[in-house]
């Protein structure tokens, strides 16, 4: 770390509130002024394992889109997993941290360092590195992103700023309801800013930003794919459950966008009126096959198909699950987000902020 470098840690109060998102459009405007972006993430928290190694797919995700060299990006220093956890509460692991996250953010090179913090505030307080902690460890300013529910959303921010003091340079208010801006605009966006919490982005609903891609629904259910593999990077905007008679069923199916459809491997009429619909991929439960004039019809209409072992119920369970921990891991969306950031995010006054803090 060049010792003009700043580093910017982005935070949140809750898991899932658009972090990498925020992180992958920020980083794409800088570097478009042509500045130096470094990454990293102390604590991991999206855990995969690819053969001996563990990995962060968050940040790997990161790395690639950004087109960072090694030196601009690190791995996790801990790793959130059962093991890590029982080994520190068992007192097998007394590594002190708080040196060891300071040595990880000297080896960053680039003349802004964004640190993702974990899913909340006091996440990683175990091993003494809650985002709190690891503000003053680092001397770094804070960027914390809100996912937007309702004008309330003032009350954890205030809490955020009791806690984080100067050091919070400002919010972003994610996922903002159309039929919300007026209310956010003239009453939410001025109390923060009088209570000295700097706005510096409000980005609006998105469809596709919540959506998941069929891939992943696939990968939840562990299920077969038993037609047009090529097609998993289907985006899948809402889940729809085909239950009823086929009359209904079609009526109710032209109201939606690219759903995905659950039901019965034996209900070919409805699968049939699913397929002449906006449906992303069909998802048949009972692991019953279907009749080949379905598959036939969905190889034409490219559209996936699933089978799944589980019953309707535990199926839309996962389902409805995976729709509440979307992630960004597909090109459309980093394109969206980055558009929005550029949109609706103020990286003038983040800047003049940042140098400010200097």
């Amino acid at each position: 770390m060049a010792q003009s470098a700043k580093c910017l840690l982005i935070g949140s109060v809750e898991a899932y509130s658009g972090k990498s998102g925020t992180i992958l459009g920020l980083a794409h405007q800088l570097q478009q002024q042509g500045r130096v972006v470094a990454y990293g993430k102390p604590l991991g928290t999206c855990l995969n394992f690819q053969e001996t190694e563990m990995i962060d797919e968050d940040v790997e995700f990161v790395r690639q889109s950004l087109g960072l060299s090694s030196g601009q990006v690190r791995s996790p220093l801990i790793y959130l997993d059962e093991t890590t956890i029982h080994k520190r509460l068992h007192r097998e692991d007394t590594t002190d941290y708080t040196q060891a996250v300071t040595d990880y953010l000297q080896q960053l090179e680039g003349e802004i360092i964004l640190i993702e913090g974990a899913g909340t505030l006091w996440e990683g307080s175990l091993f003494d590195l809650s985002l709190p902690k690891m503000a003053s460890l680092l001397e770094a300013d804070v960027l914390i992103v809100v996912r937007y529910t309702s004008p309330l959303v003032v009350e954890s921010l205030l809490k955020v700023k009791r806690e984080l003091g100067d050091r919070l340079m400002g919010v972003v208010i994610n996922d903002l309801p159309p039929d919300q801006l007026e209310t956010i605009q003239d009453l939410v966006n001025p109390y923060l800013e009088n209570e000295g919490i700097p706005v510096l982005g409000m980005l609006p609903k998105s469809n596709l930003l919540r959506s998941v891609s069929v891939r992943q629904l696939a990968q939840q259910l562990k299920a077969d794919v038993l037609c047009r593999s090529d097609r998993l990077d289907l985006m899948v905007e809402k889940l729809t459950i085909g239950a009823m008679n086929v009359n209904a069923a079609l009526e109710f199916f032209r109201q939606g966008q690219n759903m995905a459809v659950v039901t019965g491997g034996d209900r070919t009429e409805l699968q049939l009126a699913a397929l002449e619909t906006s449906t992303s991929c069909l998802i048949l439960t009972g692991h019953i096959a279907p009749d080949p004039l379905i598959l036939t019809r969905a190889e034409d209409l490219e559209i996936p198909i699933l089978s799944v072992q589980l019953d309707t119920l535990t199926t839309v369970e996962i389902v409805d699950q995976a729709f509440g921990k979307v992630r960004l891991q597909e090109q459309i969306k980093v394109d969206c987000i980055q558009e929005m950031m550029k949109n609706y995010f103020d990286i003038d006054r983040l800047m003049q902020k940042l140098n400010g803090s200097m």
